[in-house]
């Protein structure tokens, strides 16, 4: 347990910190109306529009507060309803850092190609990865077969697969974010002192990623210490 803190207590304490200022620079900044007055689907519109991405279509998700994301498989923009249908800084603001990734996804960029390539099988080796490991450790910790600790490292390998996604999504993020606060001033759409807000929406938003990728890598780093140390016993 003790072991488990070390590791963990990072990620824990960057995530719970991050979530609050997620929902605090949100929440500030959703009850604040840009001086265009636009919603956060008009933005998006505009800005792919105005990229040569009229072909990328919007959509609002019924998926929950926040559940906006980009397909790049059907290349459409899905945003939740808070930002679809309201005039806000922050509804700007997670529009434009959506249509960012759309613009990556046009522009052939690499990261995201990767993050894209590796989604079937994150979502596949984050689930095995776990189970492998758990059988593995304790064949190795009640029964010392070698057999054991070739499961547990297999593990460890297929959850590395889910620490290199945490690690691709970074500069995926942190561009479409600079890509988003560029577009909002070059294109008139926000005025004056409003892209400090959104600065606050999006810097705050880049937190959890980096929450998670130290997550990630605590837990990787805790398998692995478990399976050194009981090598050497």
């Amino acid at each position: 347990m003790f072991y488990w803190l070390i590791f963990a207590l990072p990620g824990l304490i960057l995530g719970l910190w991050a979530q609050s200022r997620v929902k605090g620079a949100f929440k500030k900044y959703s009850q604040v109306r840009t001086a265009r007055n636009i919603t956060g689907a008009q933005v998006a519109r505009a800005l792919l529009n105005e990229q040569g991405l009229a072909h990328v279509a919007i959509e609002e998700s019924q998926k929950g507060r926040l559940s906006d994301h980009y397909d790049p498989r059907s290349q459409v923009l899905r945003l939740s309803p808070e930002v679809y249908r309201t005039a806000s800084i922050a509804a700007a603001g997670v529009a434009a850092h959506e249509m960012g990734h759309a613009l990556q996804d046009a522009n052939k960029y690499v990261p995201l190609k990767f993050r894209s390539a590796l989604v079937p099988a994150t979502q596949f080796t984050s689930r095995l990865a776990p189970m492998l490991f758990m059988a593995g450790f304790l064949l190795t910790l009640f029964v010392k077969s070698e057999i054991g600790l070739y499961i547990a490292w297999a593990g460890v390998a297929l959850f590395a697969v889910a620490v290199i996604f945490t690690l691709v999504t970074l500069p995926v993020e942190f561009d479409a974010s600079k890509r988003a606060k560029r577009l909002l001033v070059s294109s008139g759409i926000l005025v004056g002192d409003e892209i400090e807000g959104v600065n606050k929406v999006l810097d705050a938003a880049a937190l959890t990623y980096v929450a998670a990728a130290v997550t990630a890598i605590g837990q990787l780093l805790y398998y692995v210490m478990l399976l050194s140390g009981g090598r050497r016993r």
